[in-house]
């Protein structure tokens, strides 16, 4: 893990195209700004672990059909 120290207004760059900004620090909470491509997902850790867990949930949940294709919650075929 790269661990950086960075100051109010400072930021780091990723992969040219992502940007964290520290936006504000007030006691023990850092508020980030982050700008990415809008076909970059961003989310907060947690969020990120739910998400994670509804989509395996939902892997489990499906089943084959006879056509051999999976079938969703809903009924629809995957692709």
């Amino acid at each position: 893990m790269l661990v950086l120290s960075r100051k109010k207004n400072e930021s780091i760059v990723i992969n040219n195209d992502i940007t964290i900004v520290v936006v504000e620090i007030r006691g023990d909470k850092v508020r980030l700004g982050v700008e990415a491509p809008k076909e970059v997902p961003v989310h907060r850790r947690e969020v990120y672990d739910a998400i994670r867990r509804n989509d395996a949930a939902a892997a489990q949940t499906r089943t084959p059909t006879s056509s051999g294709a999976e079938s969703t919650p809903t009924g629809g075929a995957t692709t």
